[in-house]
């Protein structure tokens, strides 16, 4: 969550909203055990142990009695006691009881997670209810525009995140300071079902998935893999005009590799499991920087070789639990956009700041221009990072002073840091105001130590380099299910894979558009001749449909004149023009990667 959101006046509206879910739920199934409800980027949830699913109509009953509480004016109030207290009031549910216990006992909060501060036990009172929590919460509900709420969905969660624990029924809501905003905010989620990339891969045919071949394993169909090729050469072009060499790395690796790495340690709830191969034990790749490390260590390193990087576009996999794949966005095998820099200490900032740019540069073309950073830290409470604290308080000043420099709008976010080191990430808004984390960038101190990498200095002295680890698109999968939500299937001409479609009015035309495919093949655009038997407005609406840039429709005089009748994918008509200046005026669009159609 953003930080300004958090213990803002729709934060607590949010919170406040999710206890007084929490009592109408209790009113309604007075049996049921509650466990927690926080505020979330775009509403609240509550869990609950409850005596059977829930419907529809048992979520418009909720919603109402929550108006109705919220119209009584209710007062919040807070008031702080003692385990033994708190134990008292909720003695009937025992998954407060648990937490409570990790209250008592420290370092943690009322919702279970870890935490620096001091074991306070507080409640908030509102109406009948009563709940274990610090706040914050609005001081009345008539702060609470009753109009502006509403229960979304219902789904299943394991109670603390345990899928050996019980599962619990989740409800979550959405409320909004006003009417206005939450009509908006469904607007959106309408819209958003509209461009939803797992529909819209189906109909432009884009991609598959196969329950033979498993899930979260995509399979790129012609149009999707033409998509997925053009935005690989494209950075793949940027990468070598800026010093970046091409290596490929195998698909498993031993698992020593990995011991070494320290994924094996901190990352195998996310890997595989081993692989017996003639008594060794080999891994499916789940990072390509191990790999790339090993190709550094293949031969010796001077000063005089830095900074090296490497990039590569290598698949990797990880385990993703069933619930959680989602199309493209989340899926178990995935091709990572990688690359690692290894540079000298007085390399660091200058390769930081290159990096920043490159991907600043791919966001320009990509028209991206609503985004931030995260400038991702270790948790000190947490023991899942690997290394020095010392060598992570420099790596995560290295990255500040560069976007500092860079001049960025980034936040720091305790916690998100890699196992490894300390990251950048970029965070970009969609059209519908959605944000996707899409590019990182990583200083790592700490894998170079574990691998003894060197290189000989210029004082004839072995010292050790830093790595950069960075991914622009992060991953191609989740990157174009990005795009097509984005895009809402109607991509960039540089990018859409079927630029134009030609359509004769006659059958007798269609030997005059196969001479204009192939001019314009010649020149490097996508193109298809429609020679099917359906009349020529079908054809337009179908193509149209499918988000073709341009419809090039032929008749007598077309082919007299040599020209073509453009369509736009928009139904805009342009007209007739001789096919030599269509060709210039895309050839310009597509070498420009503009936006625009003309």
């Amino acid at each position: 969550m953003s930080e300004g959101y958090v213990g803002s006046k729709l934060y607590r509206i949010r919170h406040s909203c999710a206890h007084i879910m929490a009592q109408a739920v209790l009113e309604y199934f007075p049996e049921a055990r509650i466990a927690i409800g926080p505020p979330i980027e775009d509403g609240f949830y509550y869990d609950f142990g409850l005596p059977r699913p829930l419907t529809e109509d048992d979520l418009a009953q909720i919603e109402a009695r929550m108006k109705a509480i919220i119209k009584a004016k209710v007062p919040f109030t807070r008031r702080e006691v003692s385990a033994a207290e708190a134990r008292q009031i909720f003695a009937s549910q025992p998954f407060k009881l648990e937490l409570i216990d990790g209250l008592e006992k420290g370092g943690m909060d009322e919702y279970g997670n870890k935490t620096a501060e001091a074991p306070v036990i507080s409640t908030y009172r509102q109406d009948t209810f009563e709940d274990l929590c610090r706040g914050p919460h609005v001081e009345n509900s008539r702060e609470i525009d009753p109009s502006a709420i509403k229960l979304m969905s219902v789904a299943g969660a394991y109670w603390r995140g345990d899928a050996e624990r019980e599962q619990l029924q989740r409800i979550y809501g959405t409320a909004f300071e006003s009417k206005a905003e939450l009509e908006d905010y469904l607007r959106r989620l309408e819209e958003a079902k509209a461009r939803d990339h797992r529909k819209l891969g189906v109909e432009l045919g884009l991609f598959t998935f196969s329950s033979l071949v498993g899930k979260g394993l995509p399979l790129w169909k012609p149009k999707g893999a033409i998509l997925r090729d053009t935005l690989e050469r494209f950075l793949r072009q940027a990468q070598l005009d800026a010093g970046y060499l091409p290596v490929v790395t195998p698909h498993i690796g031993k698992l020593d590799l990995y011991h070494t790495s320290g994924h094996y340690e901190k990352y195998n709830d996310s890997m595989y499991k081993p692989i017996d191969v003639d008594g060794e034990e080999f891994m499916l790749k789940p990072m390509n920087c191990p790999h790339h490390i090993e190709i550094y260590k293949s031969e010796p390193r001077s000063f005089r070789d830095l900074p090296l990087r490497l990039a590569e576009f290598g698949t990797v996999y990880r385990y993703e639990q069933s619930g959680e794949l989602t199309g493209l966005t989340r899926v178990r095998g995935f091709t990572v956009d990688d690359a690692h820099l290894f540079v000298s200490p007085e390399q660091l900032e200058e390769e930081f700041i290159a990096v920043v740019k490159l991907i600043q540069y791919i966001f320009e073309v990509m028209g991206f221009t609503d985004f931030r950073a995260r400038v991702g830290t270790r948790d000190p409470l947490k023991d899942k990072y690997v290394g020095d604290p010392a060598l992570w308080d420099q790596a995560t000043k290295a990255i500040i002073d560069a976007a500092d420099k860079v001049g960025l709008n980034y936040f720091v976010a305790e916690g998100e840091a890699a196992f490894y080191g300390p990251k950048l990430d970029f965070i970009f808004r969609d059209v519908l105001k959605r944000e996707w984390q899409l590019g990182t960038v990583q200083v790592d101190y700490n894998l170079p130590q574990r691998f003894q990498l060197e290189y000989m200095g210029s004082d004839n002295q072995p010292h050790r380099p830093i790595m950069i680890h960075r991914a622009p698109f992060g991953s191609m999968e989740r990157f174009v299910g990005i795009l097509i939500e984005h895009f809402a299937g109607a991509f960039p001409v540089w990018l859409a894979p079927l630029q134009a479609v030609l359509i004769p009015v006659a059958d007798r035309h269609v030997e005059y558009l196969q001479g204009v495919a192939k001019r314009l093949r010649a020149v490097g655009l996508r193109v298809q001749v429609d020679d099917g038997k359906e009349r020529m407005n079908n054809k337009i609406r179908l193509w149209q449909g499918q988000k073709v840039p341009y419809m090039l429709v032929a008749g007598d005089r077309d082919a007299e004149a040599g020209a073509v009748s453009v369509r736009l994918r928009t139904n805009e008509d342009l007209g007739a023009m001789p096919v030599e200046d269509f060709i210039n005026k895309v050839r310009a669009i597509v070498e420009n990667k503009s936006q625009a159609l003309v």
